[in-house]
């Protein structure tokens, strides 16, 4: 009988010692919503075509800072994609090609083989925007951004521009 006893409160204690502890880890904090563990962006993107040493390059850094400076005012989603392979046009072409199939509001080149590949697909694409870093003028769907010390609040820019046009359908 002692022994029954003994095994009726022990059992008890357990479910008492359970029924706390699932109430303490269920109740949670009612101070708010918790904090998002990922970046909440928009429904835009810039995208950034380089040679392959990618956004650590000389000329591509400033160029990557100040897209990922205009992403953190208009909350647009920045990718980034380097050519690999034969150093020639006709090769980044595939690769610019790919960032247009993302539907990137604007693709960002840098680079004398990005910049030549992307000038080509421009021209056939006139409902996308580009921008490459070099010289020139800027024309139709095409901005140039000058090689300066200005270059990543230019790119910032650019990519500010893009985004705050019409969403994408």
């Amino acid at each position: 009988m002692r022994r029954k006893s003994w095994l009726a409160a022990g059992a008890g204690t357990v479910v008492l010692v359970g029924g706390v502890i699932a109430a303490v880890v269920l109740s949670g904090d009612d101070d708010g919503d918790p904090a998002p563990r990922a970046r909440q962006y928009s429904a835009h993107s810039a995208c950034l075509l380089t040679d392959a040493q990618g956004v650590t390059g000389r000329e591509a850094a400033p160029v990557w800072a100040g897209m990922e400076d205009a992403s953190l005012a208009t909350k647009a989603k920045v990718m980034n994609l380097p050519v690999f392979g034969p150093d020639n046009a006709a090769n980044a072409v595939p690769y610019v090609n790919t960032l247009v199939q993302r539907r990137c509001d604007v693709v960002i080149a840098v680079g004398g083989t990005p910049v030549a590949a992307t000038r080509d697909v421009a021209g056939r694409t006139p409902k996308t925007r580009f921008a490459v870093v070099g010289d020139g003028r800027t024309e139709g769907n095409v901005t140039v951004i000058p090689r300066t010390e200005g270059t990543r609040a230019a790119a910032a820019r650019v990519v500010k521009e893009a985004v705050q046009g019409e969403p994408k359908g």
